[in-house]
């Protein structure tokens, strides 16, 4: 990669551009700086030495590109290059492209692996974007793709841009490294103001064309990658280009979300039941202690390096597969993040060479890696980039503990208390004690974010996406929160604290009760039995299932098998796997789910392409009806465990009768299937409910997943916290798929389960028992207060609230209906 060095008269402003250039670039471009004189404060001028010393530490093969600012900084920089050896002077040129533009053109260019030339090349046109944006249109230089034009073969795709400032810097830098990171050759056209076509490779192209907030583009490509790269550039465009909102329209968008709505009371989003009370805690990470000199040689500080990584990546992989287990995979997927942290080169070679070239040990080396990168993030304008850093560090000091032979400190508190904290990290929010963590508040995240999952496995009650004001309460403030409204009080009146204590113990009271009856069968008032069964993410689950009152198992993710490994696992792996949860379970039902996985989850071993909307792509039933040899051999490994156990198989975002019939041929090639072998389908996707009286036809019950049939009922992402609070699962339109699913399944003599979150949610169990509802599936710690629940449910009364919700508007309107309802 080109090298690029910044000279300045001005130390400030010389880190300054280097910190936006890689901020379009990325934190690994190498830029260097030298700014203003080595003297204490960096008073104004230039130093040749210091620009020859900035060119040695930005070397390359590839090249170093120097940009400078005024006339005395040329000098310098010339000066530099006659001190330098004379075989080196012709790897470096000082380019006369403007500073600031020409260094962000720089660093994207560079990013892509281009030649010195080109990158140069880039610099120099670095004001086209803002001549075309600002300039007469007649003046602005025509924008045309360099080199050969496509002459067959192209595919194309026409583009809506609607990211705030169309695509100016940030956006255009998106598009160029995401169309450049294929084998294709890449155009766009501004069809609404007629400028192009530009090269996608090129940022000033791209900047030149003018394209603003509104403007209809074409982009068309060509090459051995072409649908793989317009697949990547539609799903960009379909995330506005990642463009964030400027930091006033991002603080006017988390006070819509989470103002103080009165005095002292602060609303964010429900994210575990629960009250808790107690003085405002910033919870304080022990720092470890960082070795200095060269530890025990180059040799063995490598050694320890690599088995570090390798131990800390198995260890997220437990925790992966813990709260897939405890939650669902799709919540587990922020330890893919982590995962990428411990192969990412940029951290990785600049460790191996201070441990080789600076003769240093692997635990300073590291740290001192992380620390540098952390810092990039820190001073980035962008506050979900920031956020990264808290991430980075979390993994970092796991590495670290590996390195010192310790084990790693978990957070801390003074003394018990309320949880304050911009985000919680998988890590921080395992180590924390709930006997000392009374509660969580985050400023940040949404309702099945990494801290809201983890915190209800612990039974914490908390509150997520509470807004930055939260972060100014101070250390030791009274703080009392309601984890099931999403109400937090700060310094709250003497009453307020009475009621939610009160509140508090008697919801601590209807725990005891309900945990004391848990292995007791569920029955309704007028004794209709109820299957309430957990949802699992391996065999150890099965046993803390049953220990928490389970019927059975009504989901089994079987994703724990095939994720986190490089190889897929065989028949007799599998088979294992399902044999020790079903014996565990002591007789209990067993409802496996063939592998769910696809291009949101994906799987490396499987070599799938990227897609460009994956949660619309080759995911669940489709991945195995696109690879049968992998589903087929799943199949063969449960009907064997069938012939002996009581198991039951679902098959995962089935959307048509094809798909099923095409699943069952599969099933029944895979070998004769036991008699009490029981067939069912995931209801995921509005077309299965549609079509459920004639999925019924092969069917033998259904499983309603009320996230994913949430989200696609409403379009509505449950990840995105700005529409977190539309995708709730007692939307009427989502009661009407589940009615609608049981109704079909009622006229054949089929049952229905539900195995989403809803199904932990004991104020909704009336609900659900009215709409016809017969088993429902959750999290082990859920289990206990849904069995309570069910035990006061007259069906004949829920038949009726369950008509009142299905006639209900929103979601809002639901929710006030079964509050009415529990009080009374």
């Amino acid at each position: 990669m080109v090298g690029i060095v910044i000279v300045s008269h001005s130390h400030l402003i010389a880190e300054g551009v280097a910190q936006l250039a890689r901020e379009m670039g990325g934190p690994d471009v190498k830029l260097e700086t030298a700014g203003g004189l080595d003297m204490p404060d960096h008073p104004i001028g230039t130093d040749a030495v210091m620009v020859m010393g900035a060119i040695d530490r930005a070397w390359s093969d590839d090249g170093v590109l120097v940009l400078m600012d005024l006339g005395s900084a040329v000098l310098s920089a010339e000066m530099a290059m006659d001190l330098m050896p004379e075989d080196r002077r012709a790897n470096v040129l000082l380019c006369e492209a403007p500073i600031v533009e020409g260094a962000v053109a720089a660093a994207v260019t560079a990013k892509m692996g281009a030649s010195l030339d080109r990158v140069a090349h880039e610099a120099r046109g670095g004001l086209a974007g803002k001549i075309a944006h600002l300039g007469d249109t007649g003046d602005a230089p025509e924008v045309t793709a360099s080199g050969e034009q496509p002459t067959g073969g192209e595919e194309t795709i026409r583009l809506t841009v609607h990211a705030l400032h169309g695509l100016h810097a940030r956006p255009a830098a998106r598009f160029v490294q995401t169309a450049s990171s294929f084998d294709a050759r890449v155009t766009i056209r501004d069809l609404t103001n007629g400028r192009g076509p530009a090269d996608a490779a090129s940022l000033n192209g791209v900047a030149m064309l003018g394209a603003t907030q509104g403007h209809e583009v074409e982009v068309v490509a060509s090459g051995p990658q072409a649908s793989q790269a317009l697949a990547a550039i539609h799903a960009l465009a379909e995330r506005d280009f990642d463009d964030r909102p400027e930091p006033n329209a991002a603080r006017a968008a988390k006070a819509s979300l989470a103002s103080p709505d009165v005095a002292g009371v602060v609303r964010g989003h429900p994210a575990s039941p629960g009250i808790a009370i107690g003085p405002a805690r910033r919870f304080r990470t022990p720092d470890l202690p960082i070795p200095e000199g060269p530890g025990s040689g180059v040799d063995a500080e490598s050694a320890a390096f690599d088995a570090a990584l390798t131990d800390v990546r198995d260890e997220i992989v437990r925790q992966r597969e813990h709260v897939a287990g405890m939650a669902s995979a799709d919540e587990a997927e922020i330890f893919d993040a982590h995962l990428l942290f411990l192969k990412d080169d940029a951290l990785l070679g600049p460790t191996r060479d201070a441990i080789v070239d600076g003769n240093r040990s692997a635990a300073q080396a590291w740290h001192d890696v992380i620390e540098r990168t952390a810092e990039q993030w820190d001073a980035l304008d962008d506050e979900y980039l920031r956020a990264r850093a808290a991430d980075l560090r979390s993994v970092g000091r796991q590495v670290l503990a590996r390195l010192l032979r310790i084990a790693l400190p978990g957070p801390e508190l003074e003394s018990p208390g309320v949880v304050i904290a911009r985000d919680l990290t998988p890590a921080d929010t395992v180590g924390l004690d709930p006997s000392m963590a009374l509660g969580i508040v985050t400023a940040a995240g949404g309702p099945t974010s990494h801290a809201a999952v983890l915190a209800r496995s612990s039974g914490i009650p908390a509150v997520v996406g509470a807004g930055g004001s939260v972060l100014t309460v101070p250390e030791g403030t009274p703080i009392a929160l309601d984890g099931s409204t999403g109400v937090v009080h700060v310094d709250p009146d003497p009453s307020v604290v009475s009621e939610l204590t009160a509140a508090r113990d008697a919801r601590d009271a209807v725990v005891r009760e309900a945990q004391a009856l848990a292995l007791e069968p569920a029955r309704t008032i007028d004794g209709v039995t109820i299957e309430v069964a957990a949802n699992i993410g391996s065999p150890v689950d099965a046993a803390r299932a049953v220990a928490a009152g389970a019927d059975g198992v009504g989901l089994f993710r079987t994703e724990f098998l095939f994720m986190g490994r490089s190889a897929m696992p065989d028949e007799r792996e599998q088979e294992a796997a399902y044999r020790e949860t079903a014996e565990s379970l002591g007789g209990r039902p067993l409802v496996i789910r063939t592998l769910d996985a696809g291009a949101d989850k994906p799987i490396p071993y499987l070599d799938q392409p990227s897609e460009a909307n994956p949660f619309l792509g080759v995911r669940g039933i489709r991945l195995g009806l696109q690879r049968p040899e992998l589903l087929q051999a799943q199949l063969r490994s449960i009907l064997r465990v069938a012939a002996d156990h009581p198991l039951r198989v679902m098959f995962p975002m089935v959307a048509t009768v094809d798909e099923l019939r095409e699943a069952m041929d599969l099933l029944r090639g895979a070998g004769e299937r036991p008699p009490t072998l029981e067939v069912g389908v995931m209801v995921e996707v509005p077309s299965a409910a549609l079509l459920a009286d004639r999925l019924a036809d092969d069917a033998d019950f259904f499983s309603i997943g009320t996230n994913d049939l949430t989200q696609y009922t409403l379009a509505a992402d449950r990840g995105n916290v700005r529409v977190g609070a539309l995708a709730d699962a007692v939307h009427p339109a989502v009661l009407r798929s589940i009615r609608m699913t049981v109704e079909a399944a009622d006229a054949r003599g089929r049952w229905v389960g539900v195995c989403g979150e809803l199904a932990g949610d004991a104020d909704a169990t009336p609900l659900l028992l009215g709409l016809g509802v017969r088993e429902l599936s959750m999290g082990a710690p859920s289990i206990a207060l849904v069995k309570r629940a069910v035990r006061t449910v007259d069906l004949s009364v829920a038949r009726a609230l369950a008509g009142e919700a299905l006639a209900c508007a929103s979601a809002g309107e639901v929710r006030e209906l079964l509050r009415s309802a529990r009080n009374g």
